[in-house]
């Protein structure tokens, strides 16, 4: 879109509306039938449009895909997938509860897909999204940080309240100076109140974001402590507070967001803490290996 508008700036014409509503409304008259039934479903399908792939929604719509390609454009865009793109950004402006989401998934239209099959094509995009994009060298700075950290302390609420104590469990085996955030009897205050200089907070978070912990990223940074933020959108008020903040895709045919990115994120940075901690860390997960044997943890059938 922005090389579009650059080049009509360039060219001198009015450039075009940035929502894919005004542009339709612009256009309509001039559009074929075809077209219009086209951007009849667009417009009436917003979610469907900015999370599901092309044939899915040709199928559903008995509009062809050419004709979608076609629409985009008509309208100004240089193919569906960039109109998919502004679709995907005005639904993520709008305030949409989860039981409104639910309803959508309820009453949508038939189609001929399973839900694991939608469910699937979803994360598998969102993994594709997510590694197209990835910063590497951002991810190499949190690692690296979390790394040295004298203190990390994982935080998640919520739905995310799961996701940081699986990182949790993870980092048992080899980092003795990692904790969980709110567990073991210690609030989550008392632990942010002897934080600083040295000392790391790891936060899971997604819309709808949580107030406890939008406001310990706040107390943790001004208290001296790095912020590592893991979210779903730019708007996520906790993202002014973070040192490294990583916006993962969460597009899911269901009424909740999907957290495939984000455990992808979380043991890739386990990984890479693990691969450059040597042979201490090694020593360590044997250790923990050894004592849970003797304990009986595991199965030995």
């Amino acid at each position: 879109m922005k090389r579009l508008q650059v080049s009509c700036e360039m060219e001198g014409l009015p450039i075009p509306s940035n929502t894919l509503e005004d542009r339709v409304a612009e256009r309509y008259a001039g559009l074929s039938d075809q077209l219009r039934k086209a951007a009849d479903y667009v417009l009436a399908n917003p979610l469907d449009v900015a999370s599901r792939p092309l044939r899915a929604i040709s199928t559903d719509s008995h509009v062809s895909p050419s004709t979608f390609s076609r629409l985009s454009r008509a309208l100004g865009y240089a193919s569906f997938e960039e109109m998919k793109d502004v679709s995907r950004l005005s639904v993520g402006e709008k305030v949409i509860s989860l039981s409104e989401k639910a309803e959508l998934l309820r009453s949508g239209s038939p189609t001929n897909e399973s839900m694991l099959s939608r469910q699937g094509d979803a994360c598998i995009r969102n993994i594709e999204h997510f590694l197209e994009r990835a910063d590497h060298r951002k991810l190499e700075q949190a690692a690296t940080l979390m790394r040295q950290a004298d203190r990390v302390v994982l935080l998640g609420a919520l739905a995310s309240t799961g996701i940081s104590e699986y990182m949790a469990y993870l980092a048992q085996f080899f980092a003795p100076n990692w904790s969980l955030a709110g567990r073991m009897g210690a609030s989550v205050g008392s632990q942010l109140a002897t934080l600083g200089d040295g000392d790391v907070v790891f936060i899971v978070t997604m819309s709808p974001y949580s107030k406890r912990v939008v406001a310990a990223a706040s107390l943790a940074r001004s208290s001296g402590a790095d912020v590592v933020l893991v979210t779903d959108a730019l708007k996520c008020p906790a993202l002014t507070h973070a040192t490294h903040g990583f916006v993962v895709p969460t597009e899911s045919p269901q009424f909740f967001s999907s957290y495939v990115v984000t455990l992808v994120l979380i043991e890739t940075l386990i990984a890479m803490i693990v691969a450059a901690s040597g042979a201490d860390a090694t020593a360590a997960i044997q250790r923990v290996e050894a004592k849970n044997q003797q304990l009986g943890e595991y199965w030995a059938g």
